[in-house]
C-alpha cells in the first residue's frame, strides 16, 4: 500500500477520497484549512492549517510531510464563485485563480522532493475549464481558473515525465457538494470511486490527459 496526500480533505469529494483510500489500506494524509468531524474520524492523518493560497499554508504541508515518500498526490482544494457579465467581482476572479490554478501548482512544486518515481499527481479540475465545451458562458472566474489549471497540468505532465511521475487532469462530474449548493447528479462517494479508478489507470503514456471521472476523454 502507498502514501496518499489529498488537499481540501475536510468535506465533499476530498473527504470521500480520504475514506476510500484509508479503507483500501493506504497511508492517507488529509490536508485542509480546518478539520471536520468526518475527516477526524476517517482514519486519515489530518494536516490542518493548509491554505493552498498562502505561503504559510504550503509550509505547514511540507513540514508535516518532511521525509515522507508520496505515491499519490490529489490536488482537490478549490472554490467556486458564480459571476455574470455586467456584475463581475474581480476580487473573486483573482481569488479563484489563486486557489484553483496557482494553489495546486504551488503544492505540487513544493512536494517534488516527496514524489517517488512512479508517483501519480491528480488535479481535480472541471469540464467548465474546457473552451470547446463552453456552450453557456458565464462563470468567468471559475472557467478561467480551471482552464489555467488544465494548462498547468499539461506542463506538469511534460516536466515530470523524466522523473517517472504521471499527471491526471480530472473532472469529478456534477457532484452533490456544498460548492454547488447540494445540487448535482452523483454523490461525492460515487465521484471519489470514479476518480480513484481513473488514477489507478493512469500511467506515463496517458499522462496529461483531460478526463471525466466516468472515463470519457474531454475536449480542451
Amino acid at each position: 500500500m502507498g502514501c496518499v496526500v489529498i488537499t481540501g480533505a475536510n468535506r465533499g469529494i476530498g473527504l470521500e477520497l480520504c475514506k476510500l483510500y484509508v479503507k483500501a489500506g493506504h497511508e492517507v494524509y488529509g490536508a485542509c484549512r480546518q478539520t471536520s468531524k468526518g475527516l477526524t474520524d476517517s482514519g486519515a492523518h489530518v494536516i490542518e492549517g493548509v491554505d493552498v493560497s498562502a505561503v504559510d499554508g504550503i509550509e505547514a504541508l511540507t513540514q508535516a510531510l518532511h521525509g515522507k515518500s508520496i505515491d499519490i498526490l490529489i490536488n482537490n482544494a478549490g472554490i467556486l464563485k458564480s459571476q455574470s457579465l455586467g456584475t463581475i467581482d474581480y476580487a473573486d476572479v483573482e481569488r479563484q485563480f489563486v486557489v484553483n490554478a496557482i494553489g495546486p501548482l504551488r503544492i505540487t512544486e513544493a512536494l517534488l522532493p516527496n514524489l517517488r518515481k512512479g508517483a501519480k499527481v491528480a488535479l481535480i479540475t472541471s469540464r467548465m475549464g474546457s473552451i470547446a465545451d463552453n456552450t453557456s458562458g458565464g462563470s468567468y472566474g471559475y472557467r478561467m481558473s480551471k482552464a489555467a489549471l488544465n494548462a498547468a497540468g499539461m506542463s506538469l505532465a511534460r516536466d515530470l515525465e523524466p522523473r517517472g511521475v504521471s499527471v491526471a487532469i480530472l473532472h469529478p462530474g456534477y457532484v452533490q457538494t456544498d460548492m454547488v449548493g447540494g445540487s448535482g447528479d452523483i454523490t461525492p462517494a460515487v465521484s471519489a470511486e470514479r476518480l480513484a479508478q481513473r488514477i489507478e489507470e493512469l500511467n506515463l503514456k496517458t499522462s496529461g490527459g483531460f478526463w471525466h471521472s466516468n472515463g470519457e476523454q474531454l475536449p480542451w
